[in-house]
């Protein structure tokens, strides 16, 4: 039998007790202290409508987003992240790491094609990880509720951001929903005298502050800026622009929230992603400006105006701070994102289309995606940083984007375009083959499906 030293026997006491300790970590649900700070709270802010024209710190030119602007002093903004550029497909695109064409989820008519059967959510691994999970917000277009999909905790919310007056006006027929908001599983009324954008900024506040001791992912849909656009709280009573105040609050939701982590203590220990769902409304499209310019297409449009879209993040001390990134991100690469941050395994036997830019964000060396792909209701396009092919063949030279997207002749003898042509064309058929994306009947004013006479026809 061994004799251990002195020196040997106090090392062996101290590393004994240093795992006694850690299991004790694990077991209570400590896992800061069992993981350090390398697995982060996860805040991912999804604004509604929100192009780049809206945001300052990506070169709006009529709208100031101070408190957006200092997440991309302290983190690292992203200069091409790329949606769908419709609501409901963008994210379900986030929230499972897939394309459209793989869950079904091609337009906003499209959200019950989508069950739990057959589609696994980020907050689904991330719980498995040790995680508490959270959902605030929009969620229209989405089947079921929040928690069927693993959320543990969920406000949702219907629409844009109204005062309890007109979310329960006989016009808006919020009662005749049944409530104006569900509350994990329950009906609410928003209370009298409310802005719903605040109950759901105080959801959040309540459910970070009793979960600051264990790791959390908040899934946090804000109603800024969709329309209907109405005045907010801070609007003066003869504004007159309603939608340049909805942008401000939007921003004061963001720095608010960023204050209650430092209260908490949390903010080197959270990663905040601020995004938009895709581009600028038609409506607003004009006045959202870049540097002087207006961008090609806004929301809905499979143009750069409708799925470019701003993304900053900010996590203190491990993302780089003040830098741009002109790397390619889609919506597709938040679930492995987060999936590898938090420690969770992604799904088994299921094609993920996403790839993690945790690199990216911890400042480190790694492989940027060489292009994204967007879809739309029978509509698609993959594109690099220089060049675009569409599913009918059509070639556009992106030097000139966000403003201008050049079209490239078929019969071009440019041997750059010619030789790009051809490997988006490999891309894109060994992604999709050659069938033509679903595409959903247009539908009239009430919401109907209009009937058509022929088959859908090819892209």
């Amino acid at each position: 039998m061994k004799r251990w030293s002195r020196r040997e026997f106090v090392k062996a006491v101290a590393l004994g007790a240093a795992g006694i300790g850690a299991l004790r970590a694990v077991s209570r649900g400590d896992l800061f202290a069992a993981e350090g700070p390398g697995k982060p709270n996860i805040i991912f802010i999804l604004s509604d409508d929100v192009g780049l024209g809206n945001i300052s710190c990506c070169c709006a030119d009529k709208f100031k987003t101070p408190s957006i602007d200092a997440m991309a002093k302290s983190g690292t903004r992203f200069e091409y992240c790329f949606s769908t550029p419709l609501c409901g497909p963008s994210r379900a695109q986030i929230l499972t790491g897939r394309y459209p064409f793989r869950t079904g989820m091609t337009s906003n008519q499209t959200g019950e094609v989508m069950k739990p059967a057959n589609e696994t959510m980020i907050p689904t691994v991330l719980k498995r990880a040790g995680y508490v999970t959270a959902q605030v917000g929009k969620w229209n277009q989405l089947s079921l509720q929040p928690g069927d999909w693993g959320f543990d905790e969920y406000l949702r919310f219907y629409g844009s951001g109204v005062y309890w007056s007109e979310m329960n006006s006989e016009k808006k027929g919020a009662r005749r929903r049944g409530g104006a908001y569900t509350l994990n599983g329950q009906e609410k009324e928003l209370p009298e005298g409310k802005y719903m954008p605040d109950v759901m900024h105080d959801f959040l506040v309540d459910f970070i502050t009793r979960h600051k001791d264990q790791p959390f992912y908040v899934h946090y849909a804000m109603s800024h800026i969709h329309g209907k656009i109405t005045r907010t709280p801070d609007s003066a009573p003869d504004s007159t622009d309603h939608y340049a105040d909805n942008i401000a609050y939007m921003d004061k939701l963001v720095g608010k929230l960023v204050a209650e982590l430092d209260r908490l203590k949390l903010r080197e220990k959270t990663l905040i992603i601020f995004v938009g769902d895709n581009g600028t409304a038609q409506k607003e499209a004009d006045r959202s400006s870049v540097s002087g310019r207006r961008l090609s297409g806004q929301k809905a449009a499979m143009l750069e105006g409708g799925s470019r879209v701003p993304m900053i993040t900010s996590w203190p001390g491990t993302t780089p701070a003040g830098k741009v990134s002109k790397d390619l991100v889609d919506f597709s690469d938040f679930f492995p994102t987060f999936a590898g941050l938090g420690g969770a395994e992604l799904p088994k036997g299921v094609t993920m289309d996403g790839r993690s830019f945790a690199p990216q964000l911890k400042g480190e060396a790694s492989t940027p995606r060489e292009w994204v792909y967007v879809e739309l209701n029978g509509k698609r396009y993959v594109r690099t940083l220089r060049w675009k092919l569409t599913g009918t063949g059509e070639l556009f030279d992106m030097k000139e984007a966000p403003f201008n997207e050049i079209a490239v002749p078929a019969d071009t003898a440019d041997a750059e375009a010619v030789a790009a042509r051809k490997h988006l064309q490999e891309i894109l058929t060994g992604l999709v083959g050659t069938a033509p994306a679903r595409q959903e009947p247009p539908r009239d004013k009430a919401g109907r499906r209009a009937k058509r006479k022929k088959k859908n026809a090819p892209q």
